[in-house]
Protein backbone atom coordinates (compact mmCIF):
# COMPACT_ATOMS: atom_id res chain seq x y z
CA UNK A 1 0.00 0.00 0.00
CA UNK A 2 2.78 2.20 -0.80
CA UNK A 3 1.63 5.45 -2.19
CA UNK A 4 3.04 6.66 -5.44
CA UNK A 5 2.58 10.50 -4.07
CA UNK A 6 3.96 12.55 -0.79
CA UNK A 7 0.66 14.70 -0.14
CA UNK A 8 -1.55 12.41 1.74
CA UNK A 9 -5.76 12.48 1.57
CA UNK A 10 -7.72 13.23 4.39
CA UNK A 11 -11.39 11.87 3.70
CA UNK A 12 -14.30 12.65 5.93
CA UNK A 13 -16.98 9.85 6.58
CA UNK A 14 -20.36 10.24 6.78
CA UNK A 15 -23.80 8.79 4.97
CA UNK A 16 -22.32 7.79 1.79
CA UNK A 17 -19.50 5.93 3.24
CA UNK A 18 -20.24 4.29 6.74
CA UNK A 19 -20.01 0.41 5.89
CA UNK A 20 -17.07 -1.48 6.15
CA UNK A 21 -17.18 -2.06 2.02
CA UNK A 22 -17.43 1.90 1.48
CA UNK A 23 -14.71 2.60 3.44
CA UNK A 24 -12.26 -0.11 2.36
CA UNK A 25 -12.71 1.39 -1.29
CA UNK A 26 -11.60 4.79 -0.04
CA UNK A 27 -8.52 3.55 1.60
CA UNK A 28 -7.42 1.50 -1.38
CA UNK A 29 -8.39 4.58 -3.68
CA UNK A 30 -6.17 6.50 -2.08
CA UNK A 31 -7.62 7.96 1.75
CA UNK A 32 -4.60 8.07 3.77
CA UNK A 33 -6.58 9.62 7.16
CA UNK A 34 -10.20 9.24 7.90
CA UNK A 35 -12.37 12.51 9.31
CA UNK A 36 -14.75 11.65 12.04
CA UNK A 37 -16.98 14.77 11.76
CA UNK A 38 -18.82 15.31 15.50
CA UNK A 39 -20.69 18.18 14.22
CA UNK A 40 -22.62 15.42 12.55
CA UNK A 41 -23.88 11.56 13.41
CA UNK A 42 -23.95 10.15 17.08
CA UNK A 43 -21.15 9.00 18.86
CA UNK A 44 -22.29 5.48 18.19
CA UNK A 45 -21.94 5.97 14.25
CA UNK A 46 -18.40 7.30 14.71
CA UNK A 47 -17.46 4.58 17.14
CA UNK A 48 -18.49 2.10 14.31
CA UNK A 49 -16.53 3.89 11.95
CA UNK A 50 -13.60 4.15 14.53
CA UNK A 51 -13.98 0.11 14.81
CA UNK A 52 -14.29 -0.40 11.39
CA UNK A 53 -11.07 1.90 10.29
CA UNK A 54 -9.20 -0.45 13.23
CA UNK A 55 -10.10 -3.81 11.56
CA UNK A 56 -8.98 -2.58 8.00
CA UNK A 57 -5.84 -1.39 9.86
CA UNK A 58 -5.21 -5.20 11.16
CA UNK A 59 -6.34 -6.27 7.28
CA UNK A 60 -3.76 -4.05 5.59
CA UNK A 61 -1.01 -4.23 7.58
CA UNK A 62 -0.79 -0.25 7.24
CA UNK A 63 -1.56 2.28 9.78
CA UNK A 64 -4.12 4.81 9.34
CA UNK A 65 -4.54 7.74 10.88
CA UNK A 66 -8.08 9.19 12.65
CA UNK A 67 -8.80 12.74 13.27
CA UNK A 68 -11.64 13.96 15.35
CA UNK A 69 -12.97 16.76 14.30
CA UNK A 70 -14.96 18.85 17.78
CA UNK A 71 -18.01 20.68 16.30
CA UNK A 72 -17.33 24.38 18.41
CA UNK A 73 -19.56 26.81 19.52
CA UNK A 74 -22.01 27.49 17.14
CA UNK A 75 -23.77 30.99 17.35
CA UNK A 76 -27.22 31.10 15.69
CA UNK A 77 -30.32 33.58 15.84
CA UNK A 78 -33.07 32.55 17.47
CA UNK A 79 -36.84 31.95 16.25
CA UNK A 80 -38.77 33.90 13.84
CA UNK A 81 -42.12 34.48 13.00
CA UNK A 82 -42.80 32.31 10.18
CA UNK A 83 -39.95 30.87 10.43
CA UNK A 84 -37.62 33.81 8.27
CA UNK A 85 -38.04 37.18 7.57
CA UNK A 86 -36.91 39.84 5.15
CA UNK A 87 -34.31 42.27 6.07
CA UNK A 88 -34.10 45.47 3.71
CA UNK A 89 -31.01 47.58 2.87
CA UNK A 90 -30.34 50.45 5.27
CA UNK A 91 -32.97 49.62 7.28
CA UNK A 92 -32.48 49.39 10.99
CA UNK A 93 -32.36 45.76 13.04
CA UNK A 94 -32.38 44.66 16.08
CA UNK A 95 -30.58 41.92 17.99
CA UNK A 96 -31.50 41.03 21.54
CA UNK A 97 -31.64 38.18 23.99
CA UNK A 98 -35.84 38.34 24.23
CA UNK A 99 -36.72 35.12 23.28
CA UNK A 100 -40.19 36.65 21.51
CA UNK A 101 -39.56 34.70 17.77
CA UNK A 102 -38.39 38.18 15.60
CA UNK A 103 -39.72 39.62 13.07
CA UNK A 104 -38.09 42.64 10.16
CA UNK A 105 -37.50 44.27 12.79
CA UNK A 106 -35.98 42.44 15.44
CA UNK A 107 -34.34 38.88 16.55
CA UNK A 108 -33.64 36.85 19.36
CA UNK A 109 -29.70 36.01 19.63
CA UNK A 110 -29.30 34.43 22.72
CA UNK A 111 -25.63 34.55 23.01
CA UNK A 112 -25.16 37.51 25.86
CA UNK A 113 -21.05 36.95 25.15
CA UNK A 114 -21.37 38.71 21.98
CA UNK A 115 -23.39 41.81 23.39
CA UNK A 116 -20.27 41.89 26.33
CA UNK A 117 -17.95 42.16 23.20
CA UNK A 118 -19.54 44.15 20.24
CA UNK A 119 -18.79 47.79 19.86
CA UNK A 120 -20.08 50.45 17.50
CA UNK A 121 -18.77 49.86 13.76
CA UNK A 122 -18.69 46.43 14.47
CA UNK A 123 -19.60 43.76 11.52
CA UNK A 124 -22.25 40.86 12.20
CA UNK A 125 -22.94 38.48 9.72
CA UNK A 126 -25.77 36.02 9.33
CA UNK A 127 -26.51 33.05 7.03
CA UNK A 128 -22.85 32.50 6.49
CA UNK A 129 -22.27 36.04 5.41
CA UNK A 130 -25.43 36.33 3.34
CA UNK A 131 -26.61 39.23 5.26
CA UNK A 132 -24.51 41.83 6.34
CA UNK A 133 -25.32 43.95 9.65
CA UNK A 134 -23.06 47.36 10.72
CA UNK A 135 -23.13 47.83 14.79
CA UNK A 136 -24.75 51.59 15.51
CA UNK A 137 -25.35 50.72 18.99
CA UNK A 138 -23.94 48.59 21.46
CA UNK A 139 -25.17 47.18 24.94
CA UNK A 140 -24.99 44.45 26.94
CA UNK A 141 -28.46 42.81 26.33
CA UNK A 142 -28.98 44.18 22.47
CA UNK A 143 -27.05 45.85 19.84
CA UNK A 144 -28.91 48.23 17.45
CA UNK A 145 -27.54 47.66 13.85
CA UNK A 146 -27.93 49.27 10.02
CA UNK A 147 -28.94 46.57 7.31
CA UNK A 148 -25.95 46.54 4.60
CA UNK A 149 -26.69 44.13 2.90
CA UNK A 150 -30.25 42.88 3.00
CA UNK A 151 -32.11 39.39 2.24
CA UNK A 152 -34.23 36.51 3.46
CA UNK A 153 -33.13 35.52 7.27
CA UNK A 154 -34.05 32.09 7.98
CA UNK A 155 -34.20 31.25 11.95
CA UNK A 156 -31.53 29.00 13.65
CA UNK A 157 -29.42 30.86 10.67
CA UNK A 158 -25.89 30.99 11.98
CA UNK A 159 -24.34 33.86 13.46
CA UNK A 160 -20.37 35.40 12.45
CA UNK A 161 -18.44 38.28 14.08
CA UNK A 162 -15.43 38.73 12.54
CA UNK A 163 -14.04 41.37 13.64
CA UNK A 164 -14.40 40.96 17.19
CA UNK A 165 -12.37 38.67 19.55
CA UNK A 166 -15.33 36.74 21.41
CA UNK A 167 -15.47 36.04 25.34
CA UNK A 168 -15.80 32.32 24.58
CA UNK A 169 -14.19 28.74 24.89
CA UNK A 170 -13.82 27.29 21.71
CA UNK A 171 -14.86 23.84 23.54
CA UNK A 172 -18.76 23.42 24.25
CA UNK A 173 -20.26 20.79 26.88
CA UNK A 174 -20.97 19.16 23.57
CA UNK A 175 -17.65 18.97 22.81
CA UNK A 176 -15.95 17.64 26.11
CA UNK A 177 -18.36 14.64 25.99
CA UNK A 178 -17.35 14.52 22.24
CA UNK A 179 -13.24 14.65 23.00
CA UNK A 180 -13.19 12.27 26.08
CA UNK A 181 -15.51 9.72 24.12
CA UNK A 182 -12.62 10.28 21.08
CA UNK A 183 -9.94 9.89 23.17
CA UNK A 184 -11.14 6.57 24.88
CA UNK A 185 -12.06 5.19 21.37
CA UNK A 186 -8.37 6.54 20.75
CA UNK A 187 -8.10 9.53 17.95
CA UNK A 188 -4.85 9.80 16.73
CA UNK A 189 -5.29 13.68 16.19
CA UNK A 190 -8.28 16.35 17.28
CA UNK A 191 -9.16 19.09 15.79
CA UNK A 192 -10.39 22.36 17.14
CA UNK A 193 -13.42 24.22 16.08
CA UNK A 194 -13.22 28.14 17.25
CA UNK A 195 -9.58 28.95 17.59
CA UNK A 196 -9.46 32.74 18.63
CA UNK A 197 -6.58 32.96 20.95
CA UNK A 198 -3.46 30.78 22.68
CA UNK A 199 -5.19 29.94 25.64
CA UNK A 200 -7.71 27.88 23.48
CA UNK A 201 -5.03 25.33 22.44
CA UNK A 202 -3.91 25.30 26.18
CA UNK A 203 -7.27 24.44 26.91
CA UNK A 204 -7.64 22.02 24.73
CA UNK A 205 -3.98 20.60 25.30
CA UNK A 206 -4.61 20.00 28.89
CA UNK A 207 -7.55 17.82 28.74
CA UNK A 208 -5.81 15.60 25.95
CA UNK A 209 -2.89 15.45 28.19
CA UNK A 210 -0.80 13.64 25.81
CA UNK A 211 -3.54 11.11 24.50
CA UNK A 212 -3.39 12.23 20.77
CA UNK A 213 -2.36 15.46 18.39
CA UNK A 214 -3.32 18.91 18.09
CA UNK A 215 -4.86 20.75 15.25
CA UNK A 216 -5.68 23.74 14.83
CA UNK A 217 -8.29 24.65 12.72
CA UNK A 218 -7.76 28.13 11.17
CA UNK A 219 -11.16 29.88 10.27
CA UNK A 220 -11.26 33.22 11.73
CA UNK A 221 -9.31 36.39 11.91
CA UNK A 222 -7.77 36.37 15.12
CA UNK A 223 -6.81 32.77 14.79
CA UNK A 224 -4.91 34.50 11.84
CA UNK A 225 -3.38 37.49 13.72
CA UNK A 226 -1.64 35.00 16.68
CA UNK A 227 -0.92 32.23 14.30
CA UNK A 228 2.64 31.64 15.32
CA UNK A 229 1.60 31.69 18.85
CA UNK A 230 -1.16 29.20 18.08
CA UNK A 231 1.57 27.10 15.83
CA UNK A 232 3.97 26.65 18.90
CA UNK A 233 1.25 24.88 21.13
CA UNK A 234 -0.25 23.05 18.41
CA UNK A 235 0.65 19.92 16.47
CA UNK A 236 -0.71 20.88 13.06
CA UNK A 237 -3.14 23.24 11.67
CA UNK A 238 -5.90 23.08 9.32
CA UNK A 239 -6.62 25.65 6.68
CA UNK A 240 -10.81 25.73 7.34
CA UNK A 241 -11.42 27.80 4.06
CA UNK A 242 -15.06 27.96 4.05
CA UNK A 243 -15.39 29.55 7.25
CA UNK A 244 -12.49 31.60 6.28
CA UNK A 245 -14.12 32.72 3.62
CA UNK A 246 -17.17 33.93 5.84
CA UNK A 247 -15.81 35.78 8.00
CA UNK A 248 -12.87 37.68 5.53
CA UNK A 249 -13.38 38.52 2.12
CA UNK A 250 -13.14 35.84 -0.63
CA UNK A 251 -10.09 37.80 -2.54
CA UNK A 252 -7.92 37.73 1.15
CA UNK A 253 -8.36 33.66 1.01
CA UNK A 254 -5.63 32.23 -1.26
CA UNK A 255 -2.98 34.39 -0.01
CA UNK A 256 -3.81 33.54 3.53
CA UNK A 257 -3.59 30.07 2.66
CA UNK A 258 -0.10 30.23 1.58
CA UNK A 259 0.57 32.63 4.58
CA UNK A 260 -0.89 29.19 6.84
CA UNK A 261 1.22 26.47 4.76
CA UNK A 262 4.30 29.05 4.84
CA UNK A 263 4.09 29.36 8.65
CA UNK A 264 3.37 25.71 9.47
CA UNK A 265 6.01 24.47 7.01
CA UNK A 266 8.72 26.81 9.17
CA UNK A 267 7.22 25.36 12.33
CA UNK A 268 7.98 21.95 11.21
CA UNK A 269 4.12 21.27 11.68
CA UNK A 270 1.87 19.43 9.36
CA UNK A 271 -0.87 21.60 7.45
CA UNK A 272 -4.32 20.18 5.56
CA UNK A 273 -6.03 22.28 3.19
CA UNK A 274 -9.80 22.05 3.72
CA UNK A 275 -12.93 22.65 2.02
CA UNK A 276 -14.84 22.21 -1.33
CA UNK A 277 -11.51 21.42 -3.21
CA UNK A 278 -13.39 18.92 -5.29
CA UNK A 279 -17.34 20.53 -4.31
CA UNK A 280 -18.77 19.67 -7.63
CA UNK A 281 -18.23 16.13 -7.09
CA UNK A 282 -20.38 16.03 -4.44
CA UNK A 283 -22.93 15.50 -7.57
CA UNK A 284 -20.38 14.95 -10.38
CA UNK A 285 -18.53 12.03 -11.64
CA UNK A 286 -15.78 14.86 -12.48
CA UNK A 287 -14.43 17.90 -10.97
CA UNK A 288 -14.28 21.74 -12.82
CA UNK A 289 -10.73 22.37 -14.02
CA UNK A 290 -10.86 25.04 -11.65
CA UNK A 291 -11.24 22.65 -8.25
CA UNK A 292 -7.70 20.42 -10.17
CA UNK A 293 -6.21 23.87 -10.20
CA UNK A 294 -7.28 24.45 -6.59
CA UNK A 295 -6.41 21.26 -5.65
CA UNK A 296 -2.41 21.55 -7.63
CA UNK A 297 -2.22 24.56 -5.74
CA UNK A 298 -2.01 23.71 -2.63
CA UNK A 299 -0.02 21.08 -3.44
CA UNK A 300 2.29 23.56 -5.01
CA UNK A 301 2.51 25.47 -2.12
CA UNK A 302 3.55 22.33 0.08
CA UNK A 303 0.48 21.64 1.85
CA UNK A 304 1.03 17.97 3.96
CA UNK A 305 -2.56 17.11 3.30
CA UNK A 306 -5.60 18.09 1.34
CA UNK A 307 -9.15 16.74 2.53
CA UNK A 308 -12.29 15.98 1.42
CA UNK A 309 -15.34 16.86 3.14
CA UNK A 310 -19.27 16.37 1.77
CA UNK A 311 -17.69 15.00 -1.21
CA UNK A 312 -16.75 11.44 0.73
CA UNK A 313 -19.34 12.12 3.58
CA UNK A 314 -22.43 12.68 1.70
CA UNK A 315 -21.57 12.69 -1.61
CA UNK A 316 -22.68 10.33 -5.04
CA UNK A 317 -19.07 9.41 -6.05
CA UNK A 318 -17.28 9.19 -3.07
CA UNK A 319 -14.83 6.54 -4.06
CA UNK A 320 -14.31 8.12 -7.34
CA UNK A 321 -13.79 11.68 -5.09
CA UNK A 322 -10.81 10.19 -3.51
CA UNK A 323 -9.10 8.60 -6.67
CA UNK A 324 -9.40 11.76 -8.70
CA UNK A 325 -7.44 13.80 -5.28
CA UNK A 326 -5.16 11.11 -5.61
CA UNK A 327 -4.38 11.20 -9.59
CA UNK A 328 -3.94 15.42 -9.33
CA UNK A 329 -1.69 15.09 -6.42
CA UNK A 330 0.87 12.52 -8.47
CA UNK A 331 0.45 14.48 -12.02
CA UNK A 332 1.02 17.91 -9.90
CA UNK A 333 4.43 15.97 -8.05
CA UNK A 334 5.43 14.87 -11.34
CA UNK A 335 5.30 18.24 -13.03
CA UNK A 336 8.96 19.65 -13.76
CA UNK A 337 8.22 23.17 -11.71
CA UNK A 338 6.89 21.10 -8.96
CA UNK A 339 10.79 20.91 -7.10
CA UNK A 340 11.33 24.28 -7.87
CA UNK A 341 8.15 25.66 -6.42
CA UNK A 342 8.63 23.69 -3.48
CA UNK A 343 12.53 24.13 -2.82
CA UNK A 344 11.95 27.94 -2.93
CA UNK A 345 11.02 28.21 0.41
CA UNK A 346 14.31 26.37 2.39
CA UNK A 347 13.64 26.47 6.23
CA UNK A 348 16.83 27.05 7.33
CA UNK A 349 17.16 24.52 9.85
CA UNK A 350 17.50 25.12 13.74
CA UNK A 351 20.96 24.94 15.92
CA UNK A 352 20.35 21.36 16.60
CA UNK A 353 21.39 17.82 16.34
CA UNK A 354 17.93 16.60 14.86
CA UNK A 355 17.82 19.73 12.36
CA UNK A 356 21.39 19.29 11.55
CA UNK A 357 21.05 14.86 10.58
CA UNK A 358 18.14 16.09 8.55
CA UNK A 359 19.73 18.74 6.64
CA UNK A 360 22.45 16.41 5.70
CA UNK A 361 20.27 13.19 5.49
CA UNK A 362 18.66 15.78 2.99
CA UNK A 363 21.66 16.52 0.91
CA UNK A 364 22.93 13.44 0.96
CA UNK A 365 20.48 11.53 -0.33
CA UNK A 366 19.94 14.37 -3.12
CA UNK A 367 23.69 13.80 -4.39
CA UNK A 368 23.88 10.11 -3.84
CA UNK A 369 20.55 9.35 -5.68
CA UNK A 370 19.09 7.14 -2.64
CA UNK A 371 15.95 4.91 -2.46
CA UNK A 372 15.25 6.78 0.80
CA UNK A 373 15.58 8.24 3.65
CA UNK A 374 15.49 6.00 6.75
CA UNK A 375 14.30 7.44 10.15
CA UNK A 376 13.75 5.64 13.20
CA UNK A 377 12.06 7.72 15.69
CA UNK A 378 9.85 7.29 18.96
CA UNK A 379 8.02 10.83 19.25
CA UNK A 380 8.47 11.57 15.54
CA UNK A 381 10.35 14.99 16.32
CA UNK A 382 12.63 13.48 13.45
CA UNK A 383 10.40 12.87 10.80
CA UNK A 384 8.81 16.04 11.60
CA UNK A 385 12.22 17.92 10.54
CA UNK A 386 13.25 15.61 7.52
CA UNK A 387 9.69 16.34 6.25
CA UNK A 388 10.08 19.98 6.80
CA UNK A 389 12.88 19.92 4.36
CA UNK A 390 11.04 18.67 1.83
CA UNK A 391 13.71 15.87 0.30
CA UNK A 392 13.72 14.62 -2.66
CA UNK A 393 13.49 11.12 -1.50
CA UNK A 394 10.71 9.50 0.18
CA UNK A 395 10.82 8.71 4.42
CA UNK A 396 10.55 5.24 5.30
CA UNK A 397 9.25 5.88 9.31
CA UNK A 398 10.37 3.23 11.50
CA UNK A 399 8.61 3.35 15.05
CA UNK A 400 8.16 0.79 18.02
CA UNK A 401 5.17 3.59 18.79
CA UNK A 402 2.08 2.57 17.45
CA UNK A 403 0.46 5.98 18.04
CA UNK A 404 3.29 7.52 16.53
CA UNK A 405 3.74 5.22 13.43
CA UNK A 406 -0.50 6.32 12.94
CA UNK A 407 -0.23 10.52 13.99
CA UNK A 408 2.24 10.92 11.23
CA UNK A 409 0.28 8.88 8.49
CA UNK A 410 -0.17 12.94 7.96
CA UNK A 411 3.40 13.92 7.18
CA UNK A 412 4.31 14.77 3.58
CA UNK A 413 6.26 12.18 2.15
CA UNK A 414 6.07 9.57 5.14
CA UNK A 415 5.79 6.06 4.94
CA UNK A 416 5.13 4.69 8.56
CA UNK A 417 5.62 1.32 9.39
CA UNK A 418 5.35 0.20 13.39
CA UNK A 419 8.51 -2.62 13.65
CA UNK A 420 10.45 -3.74 17.09
CA UNK A 421 13.28 -1.23 18.33
CA UNK A 422 16.95 -2.18 17.57
CA UNK A 423 19.54 -2.45 19.67
CA UNK A 424 23.06 -2.38 17.26
CA UNK A 425 24.21 -0.28 14.37
CA UNK A 426 24.05 -3.77 12.44
CA UNK A 427 20.89 -4.19 13.16
CA UNK A 428 20.05 -0.67 12.02
CA UNK A 429 21.05 -1.39 8.83
CA UNK A 430 19.89 -4.65 8.38
CA UNK A 431 15.99 -3.60 9.29
CA UNK A 432 16.17 -0.50 7.18
CA UNK A 433 17.32 -2.09 4.40
CA UNK A 434 14.78 -5.33 4.90
CA UNK A 435 11.99 -3.07 5.16
CA UNK A 436 12.58 -0.84 2.02
CA UNK A 437 12.89 -3.85 0.21
CA UNK A 438 9.69 -5.00 1.44
CA UNK A 439 7.91 -1.84 1.37
CA UNK A 440 8.86 -0.87 -2.41
CA UNK A 441 11.25 1.57 -2.01
CA UNK A 442 14.43 -0.04 -2.59
CA UNK A 443 16.18 -3.44 -4.61
CA UNK A 444 19.51 -4.48 -4.69
CA UNK A 445 21.98 -2.27 -5.09
CA UNK A 446 19.83 0.62 -3.85
CA UNK A 447 21.44 3.41 -1.61
CA UNK A 448 19.68 4.32 1.55
CA UNK A 449 20.28 7.37 4.19
CA UNK A 450 19.96 6.42 8.02
CA UNK A 451 19.44 8.35 10.79
CA UNK A 452 18.57 7.11 13.77
CA UNK A 453 19.38 8.05 17.59
CA UNK A 454 22.11 6.66 19.88
CA UNK A 455 21.08 4.77 22.56
CA UNK A 456 18.67 3.46 20.47
CA UNK A 457 15.10 4.19 21.61
CA UNK A 458 15.59 7.43 23.36
CA UNK A 459 13.09 10.12 22.25
CA UNK A 460 14.67 12.97 20.58
CA UNK A 461 17.90 11.95 20.31
CA UNK A 462 18.98 11.69 17.15
CA UNK A 463 22.61 12.06 16.35
CA UNK A 464 23.58 9.68 13.75
CA UNK A 465 23.63 9.64 9.66
CA UNK A 466 24.30 6.21 7.76
CA UNK A 467 24.82 5.55 4.24
CA UNK A 468 23.96 1.73 3.31
CA UNK A 469 23.96 -0.49 0.63
CA UNK A 470 20.63 -2.91 0.25
CA UNK A 471 21.91 -6.07 -0.47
Amino acid sequence: MRRARNAKIVATLGPASSDPEAIRRLFEAGADVFRLNFSHGTQEDHRRNFNTLRALERDSGRPISILQDLQGPKLRVGRLEGGKVTLEKDSHFRLDLDETPGTAERAPLPHPEIFAALQEGATILLDDGRLYLEVIEAAADHAKTRVVVGGILGERKGVNVPSVVLPISPLTPKDRDDLAFGLEMGVDWVALSFVQRPEDVAELRKLVAGRAAIMIKVEKPAAVDCLEQLLELADGAMVARGDLGVEMAPEEVPGIQKDIIRACRLAGKPVVVATQMLDSMVHAPAPTRAEASDVATAIYDGADAVMLSAESAAGDYPVEAVAMMCRIIERTERDRSYRAIVEALHPEPEPNAADAISEAAAQVAMTISAAAIVTYTTSGSTALRAARRRPTAPILLLTAQRKTARRLVLLWGAHAVHTADISSFPEMVEKAASIARREGFAEAGSKLVITAGVPFGTPGATNVLRIAWVE
